[in-house]
């Protein structure tokens, strides 16, 4: 299975990706985790990275693109991999393609959580707190939402139109989301 797991900021992607890439035996692969352990760990790709997250903008193709080659040519990933936070442009759709063809394969699925905007807004919200994350600042997450809407949104349509995409409702507990999930997978299978 070679799937990509896409939704607004706060759709619970992360917490989704988690869990479904364990039952589907596949590696869950964040550009979210990537780009915060570089920001972590100060790499120069991490300080770039950052002055755009912290901005709450996304962080340039090229940079990002690169980073997902590299992961997808990494072993445990030869046999599927569920893909959370990316692409986020229609240029990088091409580029995943390429990506995947060159090894050989093409994609299974896109599976789009949904949900309300003040339900996100008020769970990043949350999370922020929680994880004292700098980069979720009501301001800041609102400006992710309307990014979001405008330049990822609109890749949601090419894989409708590829038969590739189901749109699954997220707010719920996590192992109800999940089931909606995999629920909705089978769809594409028959």
């Amino acid at each position: 299975m070679r799937m990509l797991l896409m939704g607004p900021p706060g759709a619970g992607k992360g917490t989704q990706a988690k869990v479904l890439a364990d039952r589907l035996g596949i590696p869950a692969v964040s550009t979210g985790d990537i780009f915060r352990a570089n920001v972590k760990d100060e790499t120069e790709l991490g300080l770039e990275a950052k002055r755009y997250m912290d901005a709450g903008n996304y962080v340039p193709d090229e940079v990002t693109n690169a980073m997902v080659r590299d992961r997808l040519s990494e072993a445990d990933a030869g046999e599927g991999f569920l893909l959370d936070g990316y692409p986020r442009t229609l240029p990088q759709v091409g580029t995943l393609d390429d990506i995947v063809a060159d090894h050989g394969h093409q994609l299974n699925a896109v599976v789009a959580l949904v949900a309300d905007i003040d339900v996100l807004v008020d769970r990043m919200l949350r999370r922020a707190k929680v994880d004292g994350r700098s980069d979720d600042s009501e301001e800041v997450i609102r400006h992710r939402q309307e990014v979001y809407a405008a330049e990822t949104k609109p890749l949601l349509r090419v894989y409708a139109q590829r038969g590739l995409l189901v749109e699954v409702d997220g707010v719920g507990e996590i192992a109800e989301v999940s089931e909606r999930v995999l629920a909705a997978l089978k769809t594409l299978d028959g």
